[in-house]
């Protein structure tokens, strides 16, 4: 069981990785769920307007908005792996 633990310490976030989670952590969590609230709103007024394509398309936004909220938030309670800290 310590070798799994020593193997996980090991790991790191690549470059690209941090340098994401380091620019998605300065966004309010809340912009990703208006974000998504926007899109579900827009989709359903075009839906209304029997715009029936563009709905679709605006709808399916709603999903990844509320997965990049749930990105963020991990991203500000974790943070980066702890090996990079130190």
């Amino acid at each position: 069981m310590e070798s799994t633990f020593s193997t996980q310490q090991q790991k790191r976030e690549g470059k690209v990785a941090r340098n994401i989670e380091e620019q998605t952590s300065k966004v309010p969590s809340d912009v990703f769920l208006w974000a998504s609230i926007g899109a579900m709103t827009a989709s359903l007024a075009l839906q209304i307007a029997r715009q029936k394509h563009m709905s679709l398309f605006i709808g399916q936004w709603a999903a990844p908005f509320l997965l990049f909220g749930i990105y963020n938030k991990l991203v500000k309670q974790r943070g980066h792996d702890k090996t990079d800290r130190s």
